[in-house]
């Protein structure tokens, strides 16, 4: 089979990218992989399709060759192909690259067993070396570009092999003083240098020699796999954070190298640090935190090679870089930053937290800072969250938030705040407008729009998160509790709608805050009964905080709402309320209760329930009562018949996944209507099935969802039930459909089933055009065969023909699509493919095994379908 056209690969990618699980399942997807690595050979397939199929290996590299002797014979195959590349300039070449490393990586073939591997890796070091590698890879113009590919795909070899690369460290070091690209050598000589550093620290080894630069092409291997062996994968997250120091002392391993071998390293940071400036912002971060870790793993040696980079760095633009900075203060602290140095950067975050040109982002970026900014001597125990000591409440003035704020740089400062009232509780004493009384301006303005009614929800999720807040970070000063549990009683009193918001809040705060707020809107809510909306609110928040409060207030409400429950949810939600007065106490008040609503509750299952609560309350002592009723932690064990009824109730209302009780198949073909129709045909096998719904799933995106089909009943040996499924293409190209039956049993049961996947030809979605005036087909034909070029295709194509002849084959495959009969000798076929395609055909004076065929179509994708479609039809016998 020879290689596959433009429009077949369009087709059969798009279909992959709509579903790669669907596809691979199919019968095209087992051949996908084999035919993408020959079709990348084809010197008939452009480049830019090629650029297509490399970078479909790139995106689902794991899906085409998920196994580890899949992705070694794809990566051999990927390399045969770069070698076989002409020696002209190509895109391909840093494609091929990139896709070899991933199949390698993602398929896990990359290992010393693995020959692919070698050769990648002997590839890889002499594009990244400048080398000369061979005519086949590239003009000198190409070279810088391979070159940053290359070390792009050995810092992906690193990443997944830590130690791979130490012993190339030497031979890194010396590509920064050369000409080549800067940034992705800096990078990976940092990456290597750090995953060296650690592996060497855990093992107790040396640096001796491998920062030195050595000659490799003599054929020996700069890479090592029994060092890959040793790393631990848990031992350093690959972010851009540092522990603290005592983190450090705990559990880091640290590196204790000869004056020689601290002397090479130093020169090596050194001269990344030299040429960091020419980096991207991005990659200057990445590289100051692997470098930050090559020098925190030298016990006894400063840092302070980073000196002449804060200069620059601590008036930096970037934000990349400013997180860079504090990372450093965070990893190193006093032994870097002087006091001077900490007070300029919290001013510089402070003063651009209240830029009003910045975004929210950026503004929220800034705020983060403050709030986690790692001083110097921090007071307190360790991960005790509070403001800097050098940010007092008077260079905060512009970060105090505000309801015109965004709801997220609003809660950001609003946390600032609270860090700052728990700090300045004894220096705010004698203040008139101190930031506690800013606090609770802002909570009441918060609380008053939450509490309009019919206001946005927003503002009510926005209160409740700054009540949330502040509740973490001042619940045990009683000034502010206090204000707080009033203001969120005054906003249920206004606004009972917001129970849901309550139920929330009271699951999260701390017991200090709960039972005030709990008894507070326990008082609210039977304080006013209400009716309908408000009495469903009040029944909910009285569900969450009846249980365990005193019962006589809570009781008489009952009492008095049982009355206006007329409908099922609000019956339901009063029983609720009963439950969790049940599970904390007992006595005749809830008795009383459930005795009348067992007789007055106008529905049979709110009666029932109270009738059950009311035995259980009779006969059981409390602490049984709250068990029984308390949430189960696990399935109960069947203890009755009706316990295991009410299991097997249960099962039967789940729909069953059983076989298909009914065949499927598709009818002879009819041209009718103005959409294309597939005509089926389904009967039962061995058993009635009532209220049939049949549910088909496109393969892909191809044509637009269908329509389920419902069917009253089947019984077995009846004749086949028609049926017609209209189709909507969204482009004329066959498919395959997915069928599932849901169905009841003579039983009552519910079950489902697959069905046989149905195939839609090509031929299915032929249409014929409108009848037109008689005597005016000719000319109706030609227009519509001028018409098609220069957008659309021509092309002739030899059908063969049986021995009854061209009218015989005519008569049964193409008779409603015939425009002008000439027979035997000529025919003129008019076809309308949707949604909107032409096929004309023009069929010539048959020879003695076939006909001559002219077709023109304006869609070039219908014409190797067409081409398929004549070839493959049957003569007549």
């Amino acid at each position: 089979m020879g290689p596959l056209s433009r429009e077949v690969w369009a087709q059969r990618l798009g279909a992959f990218r709509a579903s790669p699980s669907a596809f691979l399942a199919g019968a095209e997807g087992e051949d996908l992989g084999r035919d993408l690595l020959s079709d990348l050979r084809s010197e008939k397939l452009s480049e830019q399709t090629k650029v297509s199929l490399l970078t479909l290996s790139l995106e689902y590299s794991d899906k085409l060759w998920p196994d580890a002797p899949a992705a070694e014979a794809a990566a051999t195959s990927l390399l045969d192909t770069l070698v076989l590349l002409p020696s002209r300039p190509s895109a391909l070449r840093r494609l091929l690259l990139l896709a070899t490393t991933t199949v390698l990586v993602s398929g896990g073939a990359l290992g010393p067993t693995s020959g692919a591997s070698c050769r990648l890796l002997s590839l890889l070091l002499g594009l990244a070396s400048g080398r000369d590698v061979g005519r086949s890879f590239g003009t000198t113009s190409e070279q810088r570009h391979l070159q940053a590919t290359a070390c792009e795909c050995l810092g992906e070899l690193e990443r997944c092999k830590p130690g791979l690369l130490a012993g190339a460290l030497g031979m890194l070091r010396s590509l920064l003083g050369q000409m080549g690209p800067v940034q992705p050598v800096s990078l990976l000589l940092a990456l290597v240098l750090h995953n060296a550093l650690v592996l060497q620290s855990r093992s107790g080894a040396g640096l001796q020699g491998l920062l030195v630069s050595g000659d490799f092409s003599t054929g020996s291997c700069p890479w090592d796999w029994t060092l890959t062996e040793e790393w631990d994968a848990h031992l350093r997250p690959q972010g851009p954070s540092w522990p603290t120091a005592g983190e450090e002392e705990r559990g880091v391993p640290t590196l204790e190298p000869s004056p020689e071998g601290t002397r090479e390293l130093k020169a090596a940071v050194a001269q990344l640090l030299d040429t960091s400036y020419l980096l991207t912002p991005v990659a200057q971060a990445q590289l100051l935190w692997l470098l930050g870790w090559a020098l925190r793993g030298l016990r006894g040696q400063p840092p302070v090679l980073f000196k002449p980079q804060l200069v620059r760095l601590l008036g930096t633009a970037q934000l990349t870089l400013l997180h860079s900075v504090l990372s450093l203060k965070a990893a190193f602290g006093e032994a870097l930053f002087t006091a001077q140095d900490e007070v300029l950067l919290l001013r510089r975050l402070t003063l651009a937290a209240q830029h009003p040109a910045f975004p929210a982002p950026t503004h929220l970026f800034y705020l983060h800072c403050i709030l986690s900014f790692p001083e110097n001597c921090p007071l307190g125990p360790e991960g005790e969250e509070a403001a800097p000591l050098l940010l007092g409440p008077r260079p905060c003035r512009g970060l105090m938030p505000s309801l015109l704020h965004d709801p997220m740089v609003l809660l950001a400062r609003l946390h600032l705040l609270c860090l700052l009232c728990a700090d300045d509780e004894e220096e705010e004493r004698g203040q008139l407008q101190g930031p506690r009384w800013f606090l609770q301006e802002l909570l009441a303005g918060l609380q008053q729009r939450a509490a309009l009614d019919g206001g946005p929800r927003a503002l009510a999720t926005l209160c409740f998160q700054a009540s949330f807040l502040v509740a973490s970070c001042l619940t045990r000063q009683p000034t502010v509790r206090t204000a707080l549990i009033q203001g969120l009683a005054q906003l249920y009193r206004a606004r009972p709608s917001l129970a849901p918001h309550f139920v929330d809040l009271l699951d999260q705060v701390s017991p200090e805050l709960r039972e005030p707020l709990r008894e507070e809107l326990l008082q609210e809510a039977v304080a006013r009964p209400g009716k309908n909306e408000a009495l469903c609110w009040h029944l909910q928040m009285l569900a969450k905080v009846a249980e365990g409060a005193d019962q006589s207030a809570t009781l008489s409400f009952l009492q008095a709402a049982a009355r206006h429950c007329t409908d099922w949810g609000l019956q339901q939600a009063l029983l609720r309320v009963c439950r969790a007065l049940l599970r904390t106490g007992g006595g005749d008040g809830p008795a009383d209760l459930l005795q009348g609503l067992a007789r007055q509750l106008g529905n049979a299952d709110g009666r029932d329930h109270a009738r059950l609560y009311y035995v259980l309350l009779s006969h059981l002592s409390r602490s049984k009562l709250g068990t029984a009723l308390g949430p189960s932690l696990a399935a109960p064990a069947l203890a009755s018949s009706l316990m295991a009824e009410n299991q097997g109730f249960a099962s039967a209302l789940m729909v069953q996944e059983t076989s298909a009780p009914v065949q499927l198949s598709v009818g002879p073909r009819k041209v009718t209507g103005p959409h294309p129709v597939l005509h089926l045909q389904v009967r039962a096998l061995d058993a009635p099935v009532y209220t049939l719904e049949l549910r088909f799933r496109v393969e892909g995106q191809l044509y637009e969802p269908l329509e389920a089909i419902h069917i009253p009943c089947l019984r077995p040996g009846q004749p086949a039930h028609p049926l017609d499924l209209p189709l909507q293409p969204r482009c004329p190209a066959p498919t395959r459909l997915h069928g599932r039956v849901l169905y009841s049993t003579s039983a009552g049961l519910t079950c489902h089933a697959h069905l046989p996947p149905l195939s839609v030809n090509f031929a299915d979605l032929f249409l014929p055009f409108p009848q037109v005036p008689k005597g005016s087909e000719l000319r109706f034909f030609e227009e519509l065969w001028n018409s098609c070029l220069p957008k659309g295709v021509e092309s002739r194509v030899w059908c063969p023909l049986g021995p009854q002849g061209l009218e015989a084959l005519v008569s049964q495959h193409l008779e409603p699509f015939v425009v002008v009969a000439q027979p035997p000798t000529a025919y003129l076929i008019a076809v309308r493919l949707p949604p909107d395609s032409v096929l004309l055909l023009r069929l010539e004076k048959a020879q003695a095994d076939g006909v001559p065929v002219a077709l023109r179509t304006d869609d070039w994708a219908v014409l190797p379908l067409a081409g398929d479609y004549l070839r493959g039809l049957q003569p007549p016998e």
